[in-house]
Order: C-alpha cells, then sequence, then structure tokens
C-alpha cells in the first residue's frame, strides 16, 4: 500500500472498477426534498449514471449535529431514499461530514461515530463516506498527543470506520481536496502524501481540481494528484455549484474537461445547483459527457463565441460531421434542452414565498478598500466629487480585498459557517432545525480563508460602481450594410414619435463619426456604510423557501397560514464575470441579426407556451461560472455599443430641422436599428419570464422565476436607459459622465474573469450584475436591492421615457399618493373638491412635467396604465427661475389668492388646509435651495407610484430613480435633493427608503432637505 505506482499502473488496474458517475447533494442551502431525490434517482438511471451522495451541508444531523442518531420517523424516510436508490439501479453514498468538531483520537467519538453508520447500514445503505471538506486544519491538544499530523488523525480515524464496516464502497473528501488548497503544493503537500501511503487503498479519495470551482480540469494535473495519491481521484465537480452567490444559477453545459480525462480517472460526480430543476442541463450534459471518448475540435467557448457573434446562429451546428463518442459542449446542451423541455409541461404543485435562504453567518466590519466596494453582507456607498487627474489603472492589494471577500464568502474557504438554520429535509422540505433544540448547539464561525494572488489590476476589483474615467478613442461605425429606408423606417418613425409628445426636437448633428470623445474627469470616491442595503442576513433570511412536491406538501390553503414574511432577495451587484467581448467602436450588425430582428417579430405572435428557443434564451442567461452565453454577450454588447454612439442623435436644435427621415445618415440608421433590437431583445426575456411563470411545472416556476425576474428587471433599465437617449437630451461630451471604470468592459477585467485564476465568487452576479453595472448610476448598490416576489407573476411592469399623454394618470398617481401621505391613521381619506382636484398634482409635480418633461420616466403596466413616475430638474436654481417665471404665473391665474377666503379662513377642515397651502405657495416665490444642498445637490426630484403597485412589486420605484439618476448623470449631474416638511414622515420614509438621507435641516420653515450622490 506504501509502495508508488504510475499513473497508467493505477488507470490499468483500475479497469475492472465501474467508473463513478453521478451527482452529489453536497451544496450550502435548502436541501432537496425527499420526493425531488427520488426523481433524480429516475433520472439518474434513464441516462446511464449509476451514483447519489447524499451529503447536504445544512441538512440536520449530516453536519452540524452529525453524532445525533435518526429518529423512527426520520430513519423511514431515509430507508425509502435507499430503496427507491436501489430500485433504480444507483448506488447510494450516505456520507457524514464530523470534521467541525470531532476530536480524532477521542475513543468515544469513534464509538459515535461507529454507531451512526452502524444505524445507517441498517437502513440498507451499502456505501459510505466521510467528508473533511471547509473545516479547521489544527489539531486540538489533546488529538497532538496522539496524532503527528492532521492527516494521520484523519486517516487513522477512516480506514477504522473501512474496516468496521466490512470494507464497502467508500469515499474520503480530503481537507486539501484541490491544488489551491494544497500547502505548499500539491507535490509536496505532506497532507497529500500521508493520505496517499497510509489511506486503505481501497478507498477512493475525491478532488475538485485546481480550484474549488475549476474552470479546466487538465490531464496533467490528474495525473500529477494520481501519483500523489497512489490512486485515481474522483472528481467532486463544482463547475455548477451556485450556493456561493444568491444572484446566480448555472444552466449551462459540462465543459472544460475532456473526455480523454476519463481513462485517467475513478470517476466524476457533479455537485450542481441548490435549485433541484435548474440541474437537468448539468446532469444530462454531464451523463453525455461520459459516455464519450474525444473532444470536438470546435472551439465553443465563449471567447470564440464572442468572434462569432455577429455572423453565427449558435444552434447551426454541423451535428452530421460529429461522432457519437465526440464531445461538444453545445451540442450537448442542445440536446439537454430538448429532453428538458417536457418537465415543464408536467403539472405540479408548489406554494408558500419564494425565497433565497442565506446561512447566518457573523458579521464582520471590513477594512475599507481603496475603492469604493459593496459585497454581499454590506453596502460601502461612495460619494462622488469631480477633480481633474487623468485616471490610470493601478494594482490593489488584495489583502484588502480578502475583508470584503471575508464578509461575502459562504462556502470560500477551509473554515465555513455552520448554517443557521439547519434543515431536517428527511421529514419535510421546511422543516427547520436551530440551535436552541439541539442539546450542546455547535457555535456559528465565520469563512476567512479566501486565497487570492497578492495583487492584481484594480480594473477587475468587483465594484458595481459607475466612476468617470478618463477615456480617448475614436468611435468607428460601419454601416454600409444598411437600408435605412427599409430596415429603420418603424425604429425612425417611433423615436420622432415620442420626441413630438414630449415637445422636443430631436433631429440628428452632423458631427464627424471619428471625433474624439472628450477628456474625461476623473472621480475621487470616499466611501461609507449604508445601513439601507444591508443583505439579508439583517432582515431575517432564515425562512427557507417552502416549495416541494404535491405529494410531500400541506394544502395550499394551510401554507398560506404560515406564511407571513417576504424575503429581501441578497444585494450582489459587486460581482463580476467577464467575456472577451468586441469593442464598443466597431461591432456592425450582420445578417445574421437582421434574421433574428424578423424572427423576434413573428415569435412575439406566435409563441404561447414555453419552447426550446425560450430554453436556449434562458441557458445563455445563465450560462456557467467563468463565461456568459451567445445571447448573454449579445445583450451587453449592443447595449455598450448603443450607449458609446448615442452622440450620432445629436443636432443643432435652433436649425428647427423638419423632417429627419429624409436626410438620415448611415450611423443614425444603424443606431436606430441596433436600438429597436435590444429592445426586441429585451422583450423577448419578458416573455421568457412570463412562460415561466405560467408553466405548468410550479416545482420548476418556483426554483428559476426569481432568477429571471432579476435579470428581467435589470435589462428594463438598460432599455428605458436606450428609449431615453433616442430623444437626444445630451451633451456632446456625455460619455465622459457614463463610461464606467468598473464594468464588463474595463481595461483586464474580461481576461481576469475569463482565466479561471480567481476563484468566481470573486465576481459576482453573473451576468444580472454586469448589465446593472452598465447604468451609469454612481453609489447605485442599493438601488439593485429587490424584494422577491412572492409567487411567480406574469404581470411585471415595464419603463419608457414621460410623454405628454401620461399627464392625466400622472397627476392622479401625485394627488392619490400625497393624499394618502398626509391623512392621519385614523382619519378618512381627505377628498378635494371637484374644481380643485389638480391643485396637489400642479404645486408638486406640474412644473416638472411642463418645464423639463425630458427628465421624466414612467412605470406601466400590461394595460399600459402607469402605476408610477420620477421626475427631476437638472438645475434647482434654473428651475426656480424658471418656475417662478412661467409656471407659477399660470397658476396665479388658475388659483387666484380668493380661494383664501373660501378654504382655510378658519382651518377648520383639512381640505381647506391643504387648499390654502398650495393656494399660497402659488403666490410665493419658490423658497431658495441652499448653498449647502445645492453646490453638491443640484438637481431636484419629485417621485410617487401608486401602492398597490408598490405592494405588487417594491422595486418599482428603484427602478424609475435609477433611470431618472442616470439621465441626470448624462446630463452632468451628481447630486439630487429633495425638500420635505419636516412633519411629513409618510414622504420622508419613502425618499429614505430609496437610499435618500438628511443633508440640510432649514429651522425657519421647518422643512428637511434629503439628498443622494449618483
Amino acid at each position: 500500500m506504501g509502495e508508488k505506482c504510475t499513473p497508467l499502473e493505477h488507470a490499468s488496474s483500475d479497469q475492472h472498477r465501474q467508473f463513478i458517475c453521478g451527482v452529489i447533494e453536497g451544496f450550502y442551502g435548502r436541501p432537496w426534498t425527499t420526493e425531488q431525490r427520488k426523481d433524480l434517482f429516475r433520472k439518474l438511471k434513464k441516462l446511464g449514471m449509476d451514483s447519489y451522495m447524499y451529503a447536504p451541508k445544512d441538512d440536520y444531523k449530516h453536519r452540524a449535529y452529525w453524532r445525533e442518531l435518526y429518529t423512527v420517523e426520520e430513519a423511514d424516510h431515509l430507508s425509502s431514499l435507499i430503496s427507491a436508490a436501489k430500485e433504480a439501479g444507483i448506488v447510494f453514498y450516505y456520507a457524514l461530514s464530523p470534521g467541525l468538531d470531532m476530536t480524532y483520537s477521542s475513543q468515544k467519538e469513534i464509538a459515535t461515530l461507529k454507531r451512526k453508520l452502524d444505524q445507517v447500514s441498517q437502513f440498507g445503505c451499502e456505501a459510505y463516506a466521510l467528508l473533511f471538506d471547509d473545516i479547521e486544519s489544527e489539531l486540538s491538544k489533546a488529538d497532538k498527543e496522539v496524532f503527528q499530523t492532521f492527516a494521520n488523525a484523519q486517516v487513522s480515524v477512516t480506514n477504522d470506520i473501512y474496516s468496521h464496516l466490512s470494507g464497502p464502497k467508500f469515499l474520503f473528501c480530503p481537507t486539501q481536496y484541490c491544488a489551491s488548497r494544497a500547502v505548499p503544493s500539491v507535490v509536496d503537500s505532506e497532507y497529500l502524501n500521508t493520505l496517499g501511503s497510509k489511506l486503505n487503498n481501497d478507498i477512493d479519495i475525491l478532488w475538485t481540481g485546481d480550484k474549488v470551482i475549476s474552470k479546466i480540469i487538465t490531464i496533467e494535473s490528474v495525473r500529477e494528484i494520481t501519483e500523489i495519491l497512489r490512486r485515481p481521484p474522483v472528481i467532486w465537480d463544482n463547475l455548477h455549484a451556485n450556493d456561493y452567490d444568491q444572484k446566480r444559477v448555472f444552466l449551462g453545459p459540462y465543459s472544460g474537461r475532456s473526455p480523454e480525462l476519463i481513462p485517467h480517472l475513478r470517476g466524476v460526480m457533479t455537485n450542481p445547483n441548490c435549485e433541484f430543476y435548474g440541474n437537468f442541463v448539468a446532469i444530462h450534459t454531464l451523463a453525455f459527457w461520459s459516455r464519450c471518448s474525444m473532444d470536438s475540435k470546435m472551439d465553443s467557448s465563449s471567447m470564440s463565441a464572442d468572434i462569432k457573434l455577429e455572423t453565427e446562429n449558435e444552434d447551426d451546428l454541423p451535428v452530421e460531421c460529429i461522432s457519437k463518442n465526440v464531445y461538444h459542449p453545445r451540442l450537448a446542451l442542445k440536446n439537454a434542452i430538448t429532453e428538458w423541455l417536457p418537465e415543464f409541461f408536467v403539472e405540479k404543485e408548489a406554494w408558500g414565498p419564494i425565497t433565497k435562504p442565506q446561512p447566518q453567518v457573523e458579521m464582520v466590519m471590513p477594512i475599507i478598500p481603496i475603492i469604493p466596494s459593496i459585497n454581499t453582507c454590506m453596502s460601502l456607498t461612495t460619494t462622488t466629487t469631480t477633480s481633474t487627474s487623468t485616471r490610470t489603472v493601478p494594482e490593489v492589494n488584495t489583502t484588502q480585498l480578502q475583508a470584503l471577500a471575508d464578509v461575502c464568502s459562504t462556502v470560500s474557504s477551509t473554515l465555513t459557517p455552520i448554517s443557521n438554520p439547519v434543515m431536517n429535509s428527511l421529514v419535510s422540505p421546511t422543516k427547520v432545525v436551530t440551535n436552541d433544540e439541539i442539546i450542546n448547539p455547535i457555535p456559528t464561525t465565520v469563512a476567512s480563508n479566501i486565497e487570492l494572488p497578492e495583487k492584481i489590476p484594480i480594473s477587475i476589483v468587483p465594484v458595481p460602481i459607475m466612476e468617470a474615467k478618463g477615456v480617448e478613442e475614436s468611435i468607428e461605425l460601419s454601416c454600409d450594410i444598411f437600408d435605412p429606408a427599409k430596415s429603420t423606417e418603424a425604429a425612425i418613425e417611433a423615436i420622432h414619435q415620442q420626441a413630438s409628445k414630449v415637445g422636443i426636437s430631436s433631429v440628428v448633428e452632423d458631427i464627424p463619426i471619428d471625433e474624439k470623445r472628450d477628456q474625461v474627469n476623473s472621480l475621487s470616491v470616499e466611501t461609507m456604510l449604508d445601513e439601507s442595503s444591508l443583505s439579508p442576513l439583517s432582515a431575517g433570511v432564515n425562512e427557507p423557501m417552502e416549495c416541494s412536491s404535491i405529494n410531500s406538501q400541506i394544502s395550499p390553503k394551510e401554507g398560506a397560514k404560515l406564511v407571513t414574511d417576504d424575503v429581501v432577495m441578497e444585494d450582489s451587484t459587486n460581482d463580476v464575470n467577464s467575456m472577451h467581448v468586441e469593442s464598443p467602436s466597431s461591432s456592425p450588425v450582420s445578417t445574421a441579426e437582421m434574421h433574428e430582428e424578423d424572427e423576434l417579430d413573428a415569435k412575439s405572435c406566435s409563441r404561447v407556451r414555453i419552447n426550446t428557443d425560450d430554453l436556449n434564451l434562458l441557458c445563455d442567461l445563465f450560462y456557467l461560472p467563468f463565461e456568459h452565453g451567445i445571447r448573454g454577450l449579445k445583450l451587453l454588447n449592443e447595449f455598450q455599443w448603443i450607449k458609446a454612439n448615442a452622440n450620432v442623435l445629436l443636432q443643432d436644435r435652433a436649425s428647427g430641422s423638419g423632417d429627419a427621415t429624409k436626410s438620415l445618415k448611415p450611423e443614425v440608421s444603424e443606431w436606430l436599428q441596433r436600438s429597436e433590437l435590444f429592445s426586441k431583445l429585451c422583450a423577448g426575456v419578458q416573455e421568457l419570464l412570463v412562460k415561466i411563470a405560467d408553466c405548468d411545472n410550479k416545482e420548476i416556476s418556483h426554483d428559476l422565476y426569481s432568477y429571471v425576474w432579476d435579470i428581467s428587471g435589470a435589462l428594463s433599465l438598460l432599455n428605458c436607459y436606450v428609449k431615453w437617449l433616442a430623444l437626444g437630451h445630451f451633451p456632446h461630451n456625455t460619455s465622459s459622465y457614463t463610461e464606467g471604470s468598473y464594468t464588463w468592459f474595463s481595461k483586464g477585467w474580461k481576461e481576469a474573469f475569463m482565466s479561471g485564476d480567481q476563484e468566481p465568487w470573486v465576481f459576482r452576479g453573473g451576468l444580472t450584475a454586469d448589465l446593472q453595472r452598465l447604468m451609469p448610476v454612481d453609489s447605485g448598490n442599493d438601488l439593485f436591492v429587490y424584494k422577491l416576489p412572492e409567487q411567480p407573476t406574469a404581470n411585471y411592469y415595464q419603463l419608457r421615457p414621460y410623454c405628454n399623454a401620461d399627464e392625466t394618470q400622472i397627476y392622479k398617481i401625485c394627488t392619490r399618493t400625497y393624499m394618502q401621505w398626509q391623512a392621519k391613521e385614523d382619519d378618512d381619506e381627505i377628498l378635494l373638491p371637484a374644481d380643485l382636484a389638480d391643485i396637489v398634482a400642479d404645486g408638486v409635480v406640474g412644473a416638472h412635467l411642463t418645464l423639463q418633461p425630458e427628465f421624466c420616466v414612467v412605470a406601466y403596466d400590461n394595460a399600459d396604465a402607469v402605476v408610477g413616475y420620477a421626475c427631476g430638474a437638472l438645475d434647482v436654481h434654473v428651475f426656480h427661475r424658471n418656475m417662478d417665471i412661467c409656471w407659477l404665473a399660470e397658476m396665479r391665474e388658475k388659483y387666484p389668492k380668493s380661494l383664501l377666503e373660501t378654504n382655510g379662513g378658519d382651518g377648520s377642515t383639512n381640505p381647506n388646509k391643504l387648499v390654502a397651502q398650495f393656494v399660497e405657495s402659488f403666490h410665493s416665490s419658490p423658497a431658495p435651495c441652499p448653498t449647502e444642498v445645492s453646490s453638491s445637490f443640484p438637481a431636484v426630484i419629485s417621485a410617487a407610484t401608486l401602492k398597490e403597485a408598490e405592494q405588487r412589486d417594491n422595486g418599482i420605484v428603484k427602478r424609475l430613480l435609477t433611470v431618472l439618476l442616470a439621465a441626470l448623470r448624462a446630463n452632468g449631474c451628481f447630486g439630487v435633493h429633495i425638500c420635505i416638511p419636516e412633519l411629513d414622515g409618510e414622504q420622508m420614509n419613502f425618499y429614505t427608503r430609496i437610499g435618500f438621507i438628511e443633508i440640510f435641516r432649514n429651522e425657519s420653515n421647518k422643512s428637511i432637505y434629503l439628498g443622494r450622490r449618483f
């Protein structure tokens, strides 16, 4: 057992042993239900896979309370699982994780471990695993007296247990389970060498590759670890694991591992997504891979996909050229989607609110890094000031990133917190077990050992902020492939109709295409903790998702009684993913895109139920840890191009040009067409959201809806901003205000992410976060924290710029909301006289709609009814001056002072007081804005949403505000404020909920100024 042999000898000696291929339920988070596990066994059998490991980190009695024996009820459930696995021909590996607090030298502890496994063996279990991952590697004082090293202690216990169980199938997970955690290296690791020489050679050892989540696994690396372990490893593959990032689910194909690895491995088991129904593609493509013997020579990585983006349809794979033993990831994905589709039409019920359970970790204050940032557990909001220094790309010392990683990560180090609450999925999919219910509970610890290089470029640090940077690049437009007379007619007409509705000019300026962009002012940033955007940890995110099969749940009526609280979706907007995408300066629309645009028109009318095209889109949006799918890349690339080239729309408005459609330049036609295509792409994602909400299989809907809902919300922001850009209300140097330093297109970002040198939890949020970061809003972290809808719903609010036809609806919303804010808790609703019904809206929002309608955004529902708005004015002093000259003069005629004699003379009724208040304000000049406010917060805003709309989607006002702030920033404004009477508590609450803080208090008129930077 102690003699060395070559990897080839290991491989040949293991040929008689079956290749292990299956699934590990080994993630942190809500465990799967009993019914889901039985469904998995049936699927594994159908796919020709043979193994399942029961190892849910957060399930009761697996890790946190491993010593506890199973009750009669739990035993029945576990026995039924083992029986179901046997019936399907699946090897059921029962795993325990005793390493958190086990004393290896204690005979009592070993006896306890044997008793636990003996009990499980009585249930019919014939395969076992001991897992020593994510634990401290220090021996206790008692163990040091008996064992020379940590490895010796684990080997002693494992060999003893293996012998006690009479040599069953057995898996062992080491503490150093990947190359990056081998100390000091794989070859020189005393720990790994001890395992190889002393662990019983019939015990298989699990290995994750070079990293915890490895982008690729090579034959060379497998040969190296095989040499050290004296046996080929079983790969514990975390490629599709998503327990470290609550905004990502991985629906891409198994890739980065050549089938040529198979002869060199003992097996491969995938540890996939927490969401059971999100794992069909991961499992199906792994099964396909295991039956292959070689790779396709075609390169389907997203690196090459982005090169092919404009000219190739991803579904046009030369299938006839690929034999059955050749593995191609995109082909495997296509096949998996075809077999996945019927699952969506299997009628299954699920009830209870959609939630995202999070391990409860101890809050640790991070060292503030040298750049502004936000992490999963807390938000660092930036205050931005302009300067004239030229921006460079420095390096950041990763010890500062380490502090953030300590707070952010949930599964990222050798010391991982015990999740609280843990679950008892053997008894109930919703059973929560807390420390209070257990004798001698184990204290929670905090993860703290993320491994990072000493220095990395600052441009790859995951910060979801917009910070202006120096840019000096030319815009190159390739537009000779367009027919502006036909292909852009509809888009042009829509743009000009929108412009005419708003009452503004939107004609095109003749400006050189290669004109250099203005040098951009860089921004220095101070950071501060924004308590309003703390993670769900501070909002009580301890409720598991109460969602399971109808066979294992209570009735919906009973379940409704248990649903009391919503759960805030975790903020992960600091996460960064990266792909190689063509420069925004040159990305012409191809014939393939033209064809796709026509297809989108047809699909929008014909599709009713979800189909394979929808699932292809879904998988592209949520692809793999180190890459986005092709259509995900297209969304990023198109928006960046549209934003970067918006200057082509500008023209001297004073020229008063008539019909601009007849003299459109090719580059303008291209911009309009691509903006229309982008809108259709966004509509496709919205349609996908509706189809998932309406699909027959409500368990799938519960598992996937929140992810699509989140990305659909991000795209609604971008699409509305594009529509606003089309109006042309921004200066020539707008790019100096809207080009971000920390986005998908920043220097070094893609390369760092794609390299696989960093674990993917360093770059969080997936495509959703990458899209959010493209919005030109600094310090917008809290604006991307939304509460999940309780149930999947097809009614989703959209955003667009204001048009004149919206005025009546906005007036009604403004009046209704204001009256609700003013009403006392026990008072009846305040009613205004019919002839004065508009007085509130005239005083609050009328001037905005009249003087600067271009800075107004509305939210609307499926019936095109407006449900909310956000209005702004760039400069409060200019706004007040124009308001005094234009707006108030009209209001003084409409509401003469004589109204004071009949309304409010005696102050007897609330309506009279209110009318008098507004009449007096119309007959007075606007109160001057204090310099302390206007110097840093020059813009002024007004916003409101219907209460029922906010109850259905409490993120609607945040999305409205985000687009408005982006429009203001595009015009060089970086701060906004609102003045509120200090006694108006409801209005105060409304604005503080969306990130406004008190910046000035005026004692003379008892008012408070709230503001925020962006």
